[in-house]
Protein backbone atom coordinates (compact mmCIF):
# COMPACT_ATOMS: atom_id res chain seq x y z
CA UNK A 1 0.00 0.00 0.00
CA UNK A 2 2.86 2.37 0.79
CA UNK A 3 4.13 2.17 -2.80
CA UNK A 4 0.73 3.41 -4.01
CA UNK A 5 0.70 6.19 -1.41
CA UNK A 6 4.22 7.23 -2.47
CA UNK A 7 3.13 7.35 -6.11
CA UNK A 8 5.51 4.58 -7.18
CA UNK A 9 2.62 2.53 -8.54
CA UNK A 10 -0.79 3.60 -9.81
CA UNK A 11 -3.69 1.29 -8.96
CA UNK A 12 -5.86 -0.10 -11.73
CA UNK A 13 -9.18 -1.39 -10.43
CA UNK A 14 -12.34 -2.86 -11.90
CA UNK A 15 -15.89 -3.79 -11.00
CA UNK A 16 -14.64 -7.37 -10.51
CA UNK A 17 -12.23 -6.17 -7.82
CA UNK A 18 -14.97 -4.06 -6.23
CA UNK A 19 -17.30 -7.07 -6.04
CA UNK A 20 -14.60 -9.25 -4.50
CA UNK A 21 -13.87 -6.64 -1.84
CA UNK A 22 -17.42 -6.61 -0.43
CA UNK A 23 -17.11 -9.88 1.56
CA UNK A 24 -13.42 -9.32 2.38
CA UNK A 25 -12.14 -8.70 5.92
CA UNK A 26 -12.39 -5.14 7.25
CA UNK A 27 -8.65 -4.50 6.83
CA UNK A 28 -8.84 -5.34 3.12
CA UNK A 29 -11.91 -3.13 2.63
CA UNK A 30 -10.11 -0.28 4.40
CA UNK A 31 -7.08 -0.60 2.11
CA UNK A 32 -9.35 -0.70 -0.93
CA UNK A 33 -11.07 2.49 0.26
CA UNK A 34 -7.61 4.08 0.53
CA UNK A 35 -6.82 3.05 -3.04
CA UNK A 36 -10.00 4.76 -4.20
CA UNK A 37 -8.68 8.07 -2.83
CA UNK A 38 -5.59 7.82 -5.06
CA UNK A 39 -7.45 8.43 -8.33
CA UNK A 40 -7.01 4.90 -9.69
CA UNK A 41 -7.54 3.95 -13.30
CA UNK A 42 -10.64 1.79 -13.82
CA UNK A 43 -10.48 -1.07 -16.31
CA UNK A 44 -13.85 -1.49 -18.00
CA UNK A 45 -15.52 -4.85 -18.44
CA UNK A 46 -16.07 -4.65 -22.21
CA UNK A 47 -16.96 -7.13 -24.93
CA UNK A 48 -13.27 -7.23 -25.85
CA UNK A 49 -12.38 -8.23 -22.27
CA UNK A 50 -15.11 -10.89 -22.23
CA UNK A 51 -13.88 -12.28 -25.56
CA UNK A 52 -10.28 -12.55 -24.33
CA UNK A 53 -11.51 -14.27 -21.16
CA UNK A 54 -13.38 -16.72 -23.40
CA UNK A 55 -10.17 -17.44 -25.30
CA UNK A 56 -8.44 -18.22 -21.98
CA UNK A 57 -11.31 -20.50 -20.97
CA UNK A 58 -11.29 -22.30 -24.32
CA UNK A 59 -7.68 -23.25 -23.57
CA UNK A 60 -8.74 -24.58 -20.16
CA UNK A 61 -6.01 -22.62 -18.41
CA UNK A 62 -8.26 -22.50 -15.34
CA UNK A 63 -11.41 -24.38 -14.41
CA UNK A 64 -14.61 -22.62 -15.52
CA UNK A 65 -15.50 -22.00 -11.86
CA UNK A 66 -12.65 -19.47 -11.70
CA UNK A 67 -14.13 -17.08 -14.23
CA UNK A 68 -13.25 -14.03 -12.12
CA UNK A 69 -9.57 -14.97 -12.27
CA UNK A 70 -9.63 -15.08 -16.08
CA UNK A 71 -11.55 -11.80 -16.11
CA UNK A 72 -8.82 -10.20 -13.97
CA UNK A 73 -6.22 -11.33 -16.50
CA UNK A 74 -8.27 -10.20 -19.48
CA UNK A 75 -9.01 -6.82 -17.88
CA UNK A 76 -5.33 -6.24 -17.12
CA UNK A 77 -4.27 -7.36 -20.60
CA UNK A 78 -6.77 -5.20 -22.50
CA UNK A 79 -6.01 -2.21 -20.22
CA UNK A 80 -2.30 -2.78 -21.00
CA UNK A 81 -1.26 -2.54 -17.38
CA UNK A 82 2.46 -2.86 -16.69
CA UNK A 83 1.89 -5.73 -14.29
CA UNK A 84 -0.78 -7.69 -12.51
CA UNK A 85 -0.08 -8.18 -8.82
CA UNK A 86 -1.93 -10.98 -7.08
CA UNK A 87 -1.89 -13.16 -3.98
CA UNK A 88 -3.63 -15.91 -5.98
CA UNK A 89 -0.79 -18.44 -6.13
CA UNK A 90 -3.09 -21.33 -7.02
CA UNK A 91 -4.48 -19.87 -10.25
CA UNK A 92 -2.59 -16.76 -11.34
CA UNK A 93 0.91 -16.33 -9.88
CA UNK A 94 2.28 -19.58 -11.31
CA UNK A 95 4.92 -19.93 -14.00
CA UNK A 96 2.94 -22.52 -15.97
CA UNK A 97 -0.27 -20.45 -15.92
CA UNK A 98 1.55 -17.21 -16.80
CA UNK A 99 3.07 -18.88 -19.85
CA UNK A 100 -0.35 -20.13 -20.97
CA UNK A 101 -2.07 -16.76 -20.50
CA UNK A 102 0.72 -15.04 -22.42
CA UNK A 103 0.59 -17.60 -25.24
CA UNK A 104 -3.08 -16.69 -25.75
CA UNK A 105 -2.24 -12.98 -25.52
CA UNK A 106 0.39 -13.27 -28.24
CA UNK A 107 -1.88 -15.39 -30.44
CA UNK A 108 -4.60 -12.74 -30.38
CA UNK A 109 -2.31 -9.74 -30.78
CA UNK A 110 -2.04 -8.56 -27.19
CA UNK A 111 1.18 -7.81 -25.39
CA UNK A 112 2.32 -10.25 -22.75
CA UNK A 113 1.58 -9.40 -19.14
CA UNK A 114 3.93 -9.50 -16.19
CA UNK A 115 2.41 -11.25 -13.17
CA UNK A 116 3.93 -11.03 -9.70
CA UNK A 117 3.13 -11.49 -6.05
CA UNK A 118 3.06 -8.30 -3.93
CA UNK A 119 6.28 -9.35 -2.21
CA UNK A 120 8.10 -9.35 -5.55
CA UNK A 121 7.26 -5.76 -6.46
CA UNK A 122 7.15 -3.78 -3.24
CA UNK A 123 9.85 -1.18 -2.77
CA UNK A 124 8.89 -0.53 0.83
CA UNK A 125 11.89 -1.25 2.99
CA UNK A 126 14.31 -1.32 0.05
CA UNK A 127 17.34 0.67 1.06
CA UNK A 128 15.78 1.69 4.36
CA UNK A 129 17.35 0.86 7.66
CA UNK A 130 15.67 -1.82 9.69
CA UNK A 131 15.82 -2.66 13.38
CA UNK A 132 18.49 -5.24 12.52
CA UNK A 133 20.73 -2.67 10.77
Amino acid sequence: MKDFLRGIFKPVLSEIVAAEILPAPEQVRTQYAELLTLEPQFAELTDEVRQLATFYQERRILPVTFSNAVLHLALATVAEVDMLVSWNFKHIVRFDKIRLFNAVNREYGYKTIEIYSPREVTTYGAGEETEDS
